[in-house]
């Protein structure tokens, strides 16, 4: 009778590679997994802001800029700028990518918060074509 010696197991004869490389891979994808929920934690803090949402709501409603950019008009990126908040004060400096069926454009909202209550000192939106500037305020800064 022939003497069989076991072999080892595939695990049993590779694991000095296998585990520092499983290690690497898991914490390269742990790190991406962070990376992606605080980007999308930060993205959705931002266009839920009350400067986000108010702007928006303009452009909208703004017939001049419906007119040029057609319907419906939706975000196209990424808002940029700075938003701050702490307690009831606040501010705002951002820029915000939009677009409809016949153009681009982008909206940039300048305010300040004091008492929960946001005042705007610049809101106007940029068409990407002409450089067009259109303010959004209106007559409520007079």
């Amino acid at each position: 009778m022939e003497n069989q010696i076991p072999q080892k197991s595939w695990f049993a004869r590779n694991w000095g590679w296998v585990v520092p490389l499983g290690g690497c891979l898991t914490i390269i994808v742990l790190f991406f997994v962070f990376l992606g929920s605080v980007i999308f934690g930060v993205s959705e803090l931002m266009t839920g802001s009350d400067p986000y949402k108010e702007a928006l709501a303009k452009v909208k409603q703004d017939e001049y800029v419906i007119e040029i950019l057609g319907e419906p008009i939706e975000t196209d990126g990424i808002m940029q700028g700075e938003l701050s908040f702490k307690n009831s004060t606040g501010k705002a400096d951002i820029s915000i990518p939009i677009k409809g069926p016949e153009g681009k454009a982008k909206v940039y909202v300048v305010g300040t918060k004091q008492n929960d209550r946001w005042e705007y000192t610049e809101m106007y939106v940029i068409i990407a074509k002409t450089d067009e500037q259109i303010d959004l305020l209106g007559y409520e800064n007079d």
